[in-house]
């Protein structure tokens, strides 16, 4: 089994690695950019994990097994609670939205040093329970890391103005909440792969941005229009006034 998951992985990082890469193409400012990598990122998690499942079977040396499970937990516990507030911190316009995103990114980049300082102190281990990957470290096991990651993650996503963002935000808590109640020794994996697998849904968020920035154009050159129109009449009427005078 551990070989057709790790298949699993390896073929899912691929497909939203291509969504992450058209993702990538539609960014437009340098703010945009640290979110548009997210589905990249994912995709090169699922990989990453994809090396774990090789490893759990014995299949790859014990030094790349346990480098991927380094870089699978440091960025799923250490990483994303930080860099998830920030990227939609970076692109949000209302001012009071962004005021509370901006709490959100420090008390997630709080946490991600609370974080990676535990896992560098505190080994990692990784089991296969039931055909999911349990990664454990008795440092962020516990209550409190959890509820803080949930709501610099889901909540700072669910904050967002855009639609298709905070939709992904809601629906990474619903699957959470799913996981947490089933299988919450999978909780790490399986809300990964959840979270890569809906991923693609921030490229919506571009779609979004450009309809509204045509929407937007349409009504400044309606207006134009009209105000040209409103111009031309005003001087046509000029025009009449001094033939009329000459005459």
């Amino acid at each position: 089994m551990d070989i057709y998951f790790a298949v699993l992985n390896f073929t899912l990082s691929g497909a939203i690695g291509l969504v992450g890469i058209l993702t990538l193409r539609k960014v437009s400012t340098p703010n945009e950019v640290v979110f548009a990598l997210l589905p990249l990122l994912f995709a090169l998690h699922q990989f990453t994990e994809g090396f774990v499942w090789l490893g759990v079977g014995g299949h790859i040396e014990k030094k790349a097994f346990d480098l991927a499970v380094g870089i699978f937990i440091y960025y799923s516990q250490g990483a994303l609670p930080f860099l998830v507030p920030l990227a939609v911190w970076l692109i949000e316009k209302v001012v009071w939205r962004k005021r509370i995103l901006g709490l959100l990114t420090l008390l997630g980049l709080g946490l991600a040093i609370y974080t990676m300082y535990g896992l560098s102190t505190i080994p990692s281990s990784v089991s296969v329970v039931n055909n999911t990957l349990y990664y454990n470290n008795p440092w962020t096991a516990n209550l409190y890391d959890a509820i803080i990651y949930i709501i610099t993650t889901c909540a700072s996503l669910m904050l967002s103005s855009s639609i298709s963002i905070a939709l992904f935000g809601l629906l990474n808590l619903i699957g959470i909440s799913i996981i947490f109640l089933l299988r919450p020794y999978g909780f790490t994996s399986l809300w990964c792969l959840y979270a890569a697998v809906i991923s693609g849904l921030l490229y919506f968020h571009f779609v979004e941005r450009r309809l509204k920035f045509l929407q937007d154009l349409k009504k400044k050159q309606n207006k134009l229009s009209n105000e040209l129109k409103k111009e031309l009449e005003a001087l046509d009427k000029k025009r009449m006034e001094l033939i009329k005078k000459v005459e």
